[in-house]
């Protein structure tokens, strides 16, 4: 069991996609266990025996979950973080310089949510930060990645099913 790898996972979670490039990258095998919130696993309570689930952070949450001035403030607060991150970026191929890194494997697992906060906020990633969307899609290029982050689609599609259980349309 010492040997044994098992990632405790929910598709959408940029920590089980973080773990899973990780894992890739080092060629580590691993067990992916997809869990269910309605019937938590054993496992799941042991191993996270405070929060009880897997980590699903909402930082770009506020962008589909609200509206009018309190939307555009999201939206104009998230392009501002995005920037930065584009600066700090500047004309490397990765953040770490040339090679694909930690900060990458960190930072990648959002670009899966682009296109629904997109969509639901109504503007361009691309249109404004246009160095960030191109690093995104360099690092999509690599198999640990590409592999290892849902379809924009499929994600986008679970935003709507939120919005439309918790009467957010």
């Amino acid at each position: 069991m010492a040997d044994e790898v098992i990632l405790l996972d929910f598709w959408p979670s940029y920590f089980g996609m973080r773990a899973r490039i990780a894992l890739a990258e080092k060629g580590i095998n691993y067990e992916n266990r997809e869990e269910n919130f309605a019937d938590k696993s054993p496992l799941l309570l042991q191993m996270n025996p405070v929060h009880k689930t897997v980590p699903v952070p909402s930082g770009v949450r506020r962008v589909w979950t609200t509206m009018g001035e309190e939307q555009e403030a999201a939206k104009k607060e998230f392009i501002e973080v995005l920037k930065v991150l584009e600066g700090e970026l500047g004309d490397k191929l990765y953040y770490g310089g040339d090679s694909f890194g930690f900060l990458d494997v960190s930072l990648v697992p959002f670009y899966s949510w682009f296109y629904a906060v997109e969509k639901c906020g109504n503007f361009s990633i691309e249109a404004e930060c246009p160095k960030l969307v191109d690093w995104a899609k360099r690092c999509m290029e690599k198999e640990s990645v590409a592999k290892s982050l849902p379809d924009p689609d499929r994600v986008y599609n679970l935003v709507l099913e939120f919005k439309k259980k918790m009467s957010l349309e």
